[in-house]
């Protein structure tokens, strides 16, 4: 087709379409996927110039961690029970809200002053995005996936905008995932299972 790729970016689709597919599931291995994934993304995106979102890769590292202990330890010390899936509560939007929108306006600004990024406020909001996502991840927010699926919305076009074209083709495989992803969580909602037995023993 033309595309220059190389096995960095290869790879990088790779764990990233395997990840989030364990993640639609609920796997734990997503976690150590991920990792890798965000190895891989380090390097690709350093060399696109694209330098908040190898940035970021390192504090995905970071949350990948504390994910992975989180869904196996149900986020609390002493538990070995699985975190359930939940809903984000008002405060949590607020905050969530509030730390993206000072991260976009602060990397927004430092990407514009100190590197030679060519789409500093879309490689900002991108990053601000990303991070709140991940954080809903690790805690199981249901509406973690809207997040995922407005980042994919952005990082599609900026992919095929700076030449990641097989990258782009990964993100749109993304939003597939994502809908699949926020279908399966919504149904494991501990409410909509309870409504679901409800259901079948007035059947």
């Amino acid at each position: 087709m033309g595309w220059e790729t190389s096995w960095t970016e290869i790879l990088g689709f790779a764990t990233g379409a395997v990840c989030v597919w364990l993640v639609a599931r609920q796997h734990v291995a997503n976690w150590p996927v991920g990792i890798a994934n965000n190895v891989f993304f380090i390097v690709l995106f350093a060399q696109a110039g694209l330098y908040a979102d190898a940035g970021l890769q390192i504090v995905f590292i970071a949350l990948a961690a504390y994910g992975w202990w989180s869904w196996t330890h149900g986020g609390g010390p002493g538990t070995a029970e699985t975190l359930p899936v939940r809903r984000t509560t008002r405060p949590e939007w607020i905050r969530l809200l509030a730390a993206g929108a000072v991260g976009t306006a602060g990397l927004t600004l430092l990407l514009s002053r100190v590197s030679d990024s060519t789409v500093p406020f879309w490689d900002a909001l991108t990053t601000a995005l990303s991070l709140m996502a991940t954080y809903g991840q690790c805690r199981k927010l249901l509406e973690s996936w809207w997040l995922w699926i407005a980042v994919d919305l952005v990082y599609v076009p900026l992919y095929v905008h700076k030449g990641l074209y097989l990258t782009s083709v990964l993100y749109a495989g993304f939003l597939a995932l994502c809908v699949a992803g926020l279908v399966g969580w919504r149904r494991a909602l501990p409410e909509h299972g309870a409504r679901t037995a409800t259901a079948g023993a007035a059947a």
